[in-house]
């Protein structure tokens, strides 16, 4: 009898599913051991940074270009990088080995530190980081097959879009009202211009040819799969051009799409009320598409 008990508690552990692991600041962790403070001014002000990369085949995907930007992002707040970029690449891989992850994202958090709450912070806070995985599709997703609808929303963010912080509520509730309304994703409106989408870059294909996204500025969040495509542009001879577009010239494109660390390119085949063309997924939004898994899907690296 005792035998097979052990037997059938050797038999659940192995069905159970593994627990995640996370790094907090200096370690790896199981997810259910992981702690902060509840002083954290990640968590009591928004006064944090973050990124998210995506990882496929085990293999993370325009991490360069991600930590560059975390490393901006940093700069701008005036928080000290928590460790070198090569120490963070580490631990990214470190992440998705232990995990197993083959298909997802790996996130990564860095707060000011933590103190007693006060506006003012002391300069002597030690950054707090934090990263964990995510099982995800990240490559040929319904959404990527098929399209998405999006809606159109007042922008309700700070001027300061550029810095990829923590403070996501405004997008949250667009993403939220959005989604109520049968929408997959929202693109926000300042002053009669599209600026992007809650958690994407927008982009368009004029009726003749010519790829259409916004250039860089506090107004946006400097995408990094957003300068991936416009590299693949470039080396494609395809006619692009960065400037602001209204959300009327978005509704008589050619074609619409968008991109993120986690949607790669896709396509984009209603507005608001009006689809765009016959509703599907335009060519040169294919074209780009396969252009960028073929990309990303090499061994040796992803597109920089």
């Amino acid at each position: 009898m005792l035998r097979a008990s052990a037997r059938l508690v050797a038999e659940g552990n192995r069905r159970a599913p593994m627990e995640r692991i996370v790094y907090r600041h200096d370690g790896f962790t199981p997810e259910s051991e992981a702690r902060i403070s509840l002083f954290d001014r990640g968590f009591l002000f928004g006064d944090a940074v973050y990124e998210v990369t995506a990882a496929l085949d085990g293999r993370l995907i325009d991490e360069d270009l991600h930590l560059e930007r975390l490393e901006r992002s940093l700069s701008e707040l005036e928080i000290p990088m928590p460790l070198p970029r090569a120490e963070i690449a580490g631990i990214q891989a470190e992440l998705v080995a232990r995990n197993g992850l083959k298909e997802g994202v790996v996130y990564l958090h860095v707060s000011r530190g933590a103190a007693d709450r006060d506006f003012i912070w002391s300069e002597d806070l030690k950054p707090l980081l934090i990263g964990f995985t995510q099982t995800k599709i990240v490559r040929d997703s319904p959404s990527q097959r098929e399209g998405i609808a999006v809606d159109l929303a007042p922008d309700p963010r700070w001027a300061r879009r550029d810095v990829k912080t923590a403070m996501l509520l405004g997008q949250a509730l667009a993403k939220r009202a959005a989604r109520r309304r049968g929408f997959q994703e929202v693109w926000l409106v300042e002053e009669g211009e599209i600026t992007e989408g809650a958690s994407s870059t927008a982009w368009i294909v004029t009726r003749e040819g010519r790829i259409v996204t916004r250039g860089n500025s506090w107004a946006v969040l400097p995408g990094c799969t957003r300068r991936a495509v416009l590299r693949l542009c470039a080396e494609q001879g395809l006619s692009f051009e960065e400037r602001a577009f209204s959300p009327e010239e978005a509704q008589a494109a050619a074609e619409a799409f968008v991109t993120s660390a986690t949607s790669f390119v896709t396509p984009v085949v209603r507005i608001g009320d009006e689809i765009l063309g016959d509703g599907r997924p335009g060519p040169t939004t294919r074209r780009l598409q396969a252009l960028y898994l073929e990309a990303v899907s090499k061994p040796e690296a992803a597109p920089a």
